[in-house]
């Protein structure tokens, strides 16, 4: 085989390989086709429903993005798209993810068809774990690429779980008993999360993540009552373009941002 006809082989392949990476592989989350999926083209979004599927709660999802809008004060760019999937074999091989829900930084949204059938148990509530991801989303679509890679992590989720009141709710400790959790020895440093050092962290309570995540809540908690909800936001959007966390923290709340998480410490221990 001669040399042109090898590298055109190769091309071939390699093209072949991507499109079908990106039709029915970890790269589905870019693909402008969504390959086994009907199409609901709704008011406020976007729901593909994996065929064959019985979920019929679309319109449901279509009034969540309101409520998301309203407390971040922000507003979709476009139609959030959402998929719910009902194959367990599909949503792990067309993921880069295991979790039950998750949104990409280009604005798509998965659900797990665990998480539909926890949702129909009763385990977990779909409108709050949706309005979660949505937070995500609509973060997502106001900051460049750059600033979702720079973007405190802690922030990401302290700001989704407290905007959809998911503290209290399934395994997520409510904020009195975060307060006890933390009182009792277990704290997580925010500005660790989603870094090298996270593990290095020990936290002894049952659910460390859920743990973390209304620890993150109650930061953002701690944030607005002492600060109010219009600093709030201006350090939510300052993010969005300055990506030096700590300094835009100072700037805004005259503090250096140890100080401020003494202080929420201090608070709990009241």
């Amino acid at each position: 085989m001669s040399n042109r006809k090898f590298l055109t082989v190769t091309l071939i392949v390699l093209i072949t390989g991507f499109v079908y990476t990106l039709l029915f592989g970890k790269l589905s989350f870019l693909s402008p086709v969504a390959a086994g999926f009907d199409k609901h083209e709704l008011t406020n979004s976007v729901v593909y429903i994996q065929k064959g599927s019985k979920f019929t709660d679309y319109d449901e999802i279509d009034k969540y993005t309101e409520a998301v809008e309203s407390f971040h004060r922000l507003k979709f760019l476009k139609k959030p798209e959402i998929y719910i999937y009902s194959d367990k074999n599909m949503y792990l091989r067309r993921n880069m993810t295991k979790a039950r829900f998750y949104a990409y930084p280009n604005g798509r949204l998965v659900v797990a068809p665990w998480a539909v059938d926890e949702s129909r148990a009763g385990t977990i509530s779909l409108e709050i774990y949706i309005k979660h991801e949505l937070s995500h989303v609509l973060l997502y679509e106001n900051m460049s690429y750059i600033a979702a890679y720079r973007y405190p992590q802690w922030l990401m989720e302290g700001i989704a779980v407290y905007s959809t009141n998911q503290m209290g709710t399934s395994w997520y400790p409510g904020k009195k008993e975060t307060y006890e959790i933390i009182k009792s020895g277990d704290y997580f440093p925010p500005y660790l999360y989603k870094t090298r050092k996270e593990d290095s962290i020990e936290i002894k309570t049952k659910n460390r993540i859920a743990f973390m995540y209304s620890e993150f809540a109650c930061i953002v908690d701690f944030l607005i009552t002492e600060y109010g909800m219009d600093k709030f936001h201006q350090y939510m959007n300052s993010l969005f373009t300055d990506y030096d966390h700590d300094e835009v923290f100072e700037k805004i709340y005259g503090i250096g941002f140890e100080s401020f998480l003494n202080n929420f410490l201090a608070n709990v221990q009241k």
